[in-house]
């Protein structure tokens, strides 16, 4: 009798583990719904891969989070996280204190440069002397727009695009004369077939107001216990080495920053 009691205590216990696990807190991981390599793309399979892909899962696994993939349309990103329609923002995005008058962000969990492109038979660099005449190139929503106008429009004419995509085709096509975004993405451009056309022309001055402090997660500023979260998971793949080794798979350099 003691011993079939025992049995069903353990079997009790376990019961209450399993649901335990099952009752992990689950998270809309939004970011935007297009090819950003090597950050986020889909692969054959129609699989989201890239670098922001596995710092996510590896955030999620730390936090014990259970996350599900949301892409959303990048104009209307924080207006979905804002909405509850997602969760949190692993997308690229720069932690500006524009942005943080609507919503709140973790740490950093990179910061990389911001860099011109333009055609290999096109001399021009990223000053604004450089750009004189020139169309810009640059995606809606983002700190790259921001910048552009804020320093190149009174010498270049700005053109906005619903994708990054978009904004490096037409400037293959030579419907631009120029293309800025995030250094690293658009190095991943000019090793593709499409980008043969073009090379980097330089990174622009740093102008922290506008391009913001690195890339952070975008919460809700009411979920204080949820960045907290993300703040020790960040802080401790770093520390763990988790960080550095999926890394490595993609970069040659710490995309950490200092």
């Amino acid at each position: 009798m003691k011993e079939g009691l025992k049995v069903l205590a353990i079997a009790a216990v376990m019961g209450l583990a399993a649901a335990a696990q099952s009752q992990a807190e689950t998270i809309k991981v939004g970011f935007a719904a297009e090819p950003y390599p090597p950050f986020t793309s889909m692969d054959a399979a129609g699989k989201w891969v890239g670098w922001e892909v596995e710092f996510q899962e590896a955030i999620c696994k730390e936090a014990k989070l259970d996350c599900v993939i949301t892409p959303v349309a990048w104009d209307g990103i924080i207006p979905a996280l804002t909405s509850k329609k997602i969760d949190v923002i692993i997308g690229s995005m720069s932690i500006t204190e524009e942005r943080m008058k609507t919503i709140d962000f973790s740490d950093k969990y990179y910061n990389t440069p911001t860099g011109i492109i333009g055609n290999k038979t096109d001399k021009l660099d990223a000053t604004p002397a450089g750009l004189a005449g020139k169309i810009i190139g640059v995606q809606v929503s983002t700190v790259h727009a921001d910048y552009a106008k804020k320093h190149f429009t009174q010498a270049a004419e700005i053109k906005e695009y619903q994708t990054q995509d978009e904004a490096n085709q037409d400037l293959a096509a030579g419907r631009v004369d120029a293309v800025q975004a995030d250094a690293i993405a658009l190095d991943a451009f000019l090793k593709s077939e499409a980008g043969a056309c073009c090379e980097h022309k330089g990174n622009v001055e740093d102008d922290p107001a506008v391009l913001g402090l690195g890339v952070g997660i975008g919460v809700r500023k009411e979920d204080g216990a949820l960045k907290e979260k993300l703040n020790a998971a960040i802080k401790a793949i770093r520390a763990n080495g988790t960080y550095d080794t999926f890394s490595k798979k993609y970069f040659d350099f710490n995309i950490y920053g200092d």
